[in-house]
């Protein structure tokens, strides 16, 4: 009985290597130990940073709301605490698009906080 290599399902395996390795400089696109490699970086890299864009947006919007509330006589840690004093649940990132979009409700949720 003749020996049975799976032929089909070899050739889909490579061609979804080459295709996730489309657009690559070179060899890396064409030739699939090289892309294979190549795409199994490209993947280790995209997980990664799928983690890093999160903590890289939070510094963001930090520093956005720590620029307003200075402007507005306090603090970023000071503004944080008040708002959870007062029960007022709001995000980071609501609070840096109302700190660049709308500075005056900002400000009157600054001046409410602080009372």
């Amino acid at each position: 009985m003749p020996r049975a290599k799976n032929n089909v399902a070899s050739r889909r395996r490579r061609k979804k290597i080459l295709k996730l390795a489309k657009g690559y400089w070179g060899a890396r696109s064409n030739v699939y130990t090289i892309a294979k490699n190549h795409v199994e970086k490209g993947l280790v890299h995209a997980y990664r940073d799928r983690k890093l864009k999160k903590r890289t947006f939070r510094q963001l919007w930090i520093v956005r709301i720590n620029a307003a509330a200075r402007q507005n006589g306090t603090t970023y840690s000071r503004l944080v605490h008040s708002l959870n004093e007062k029960g007022i649940a709001i995000n980071r990132k609501v609070l840096a698009s109302l700190a660049v979009d709308n500075p005056s409700a900002f400000t009157e949720l600054v001046n409410y906080s602080a009372n």
